[in-house]
């Protein structure tokens, strides 16, 4: 399934915000469990940043869904934005993010939200798709490129001369680099994907080489994420990789 850029939302009644976590135990629980296997724990992990659960904006609204689906391992990242209004407080980003739910699960019919993340302008991400925050879980973001893929939504939209928060920008490369991080993937590197369908901008089949964090319009026919957060991707993949630990030579 694609997630096409949906319309503008009303705003909502404020909600308070609940945020967990303890991102470096968290990290560190991953290296013990990949040694625990025989495996060697990734050479460039990032620290987890704080990420809401899902229980905290999806209340009453949640449906019956099939089990989440999951990939051998997060390679790229899609950066999308939700195409609503960007005059929100953030405290309404809670009810926002579930009439986002709705129109998927309701007006699409789909068995869940689309995107694995969403980050609201004051920098605070979300969970979104269920299956577990540090799980590869299967998105539903984009044509062609779920697999092996993660989808982080800006709320808000971000067409050309739209101010882009510092606060999102920041937190979507921290969780950018995190993700990445669990496979050892530079930021800034390129991938070759392969398209499962021609509802892509590849034919069903065909390999394409995409930046690792690429906008949604590198593998879609859409202008998602909007020319001003697109034009703030070069930082962000700097941002990751530096969050990674990597050095920097010019090339990844």
């Amino acid at each position: 399934m694609a997630l096409a850029c949906l319309p503008g939302l009303a705003a909502a009644a404020a909600l308070p915000l609940c945020a967990g976590g303890v991102e470096r135990a968290a990290t560190a629980s991953l290296a013990v469990r990949a040694v625990q296997r025989g495996a060697q724990p990734p050479a460039h992990p990032a620290a987890r940043p704080r990420i809401v659960p899902r229980a905290v904006w999806v209340a009453d609204a949640a449906r019956a869904q099939p089990p989440p689906r999951y990939d051998d391992k997060v390679v790229a990242v899609f950066v999308h934005h939700t195409d609503s209004p960007n005059g929100y407080d953030c405290a309404d980003a809670p009810r926002i993010i579930r009439h986002l739910y709705a129109g998927q699960t309701g007006g699409r019919d789909w068995d869940d939200i689309g995107y694995n993340f969403l980050v609201d302008r004051c920098g605070t991400i979300y969970e979104g798709r269920a299956g577990g925050v540090d799980q590869s879980v299967t998105g539903a973001h984009t044509q062609g490129f779920n697999h092996r893929t993660t989808g982080i939504a800006a709320l808000g939209t971000f067409t050309s001369g739209v101010p882009v928060p510092q606060a999102m920008v920041d937190a979507i490369a921290a969780l950018a680099a995190w993700k990445l991080g669990l496979a050892d993937v530079d930021p800034r590197a390129s991938v070759r994907l392969t398209s499962s369908n021609s509802g892509s901008r590849y034919a069903a089949g065909a390999t394409a080489a995409l930046p690792v964090l690429a906008g949604h319009k590198e593998a879609y026919m859409t202008s998602c994420p909007g020319a001003a957060l697109s034009a703030r991707l070069p930082e962000i993949r700097e941002t990751a990789a530096r969050l990674q630990g990597r050095t920097f030579t010019g090339t990844p």
